[in-house]
């Protein structure tokens, strides 16, 4: 009960803005050929701004990109987006520990903001 309040919070505060740029940034993503690696990393990442809180970012150590190709991956993209997305995360984030009630939303951004400096390789799934 105590997640679905909260992801309702996040939705109405700010969390549909960000999945909606995260799907966006997907889109423009497929539009080119060059950016179709991250395309489908951007979606994922897209489906856990909007509903976060319950939910976990993991490894996908038997992905075909999970190894040296992810890694240069990761590599062009932290130079190219993911540095200044992240450090948006990061300006929100602290601007959410102010109050003792955004602690948990802080919480949520700092991980997508780990999320946005190498999102290929990392998959979502439900906590248990």
């Amino acid at each position: 009960m105590i997640r679905l309040i909260l992801n309702i919070l996040w939705l109405v505060f700010g969390g549909w803005l960000s999945g909606l740029l995260w799907l966006l940034g997907g889109a423009i993503l497929a539009l080119t050929v060059v950016g179709l690696p991250w395309t489908f990393a951007a979606w994922r990442i897209a489906s856990y701004s909007f509903w976060p809180f319950g939910r976990e970012i993991v490894w996908q150590d038997a992905h075909p990109v999970a190894g040296c190709l992810g890694l240069v991956l990761n590599i062009v993209w932290f130079v190219v987006a993911g540095w200044y997305i992240a450090l948006s995360h990061l300006v929100i984030a602290v601007a959410e520990f102010v109050s003792i009630i955004g602690i948990p939303f802080a919480l949520k951004d700092l991980e997508l903001a780990k999320l946005a400096v190498a999102p290929v390789g990392r998959t979502i799934r439900e906590k248990v």
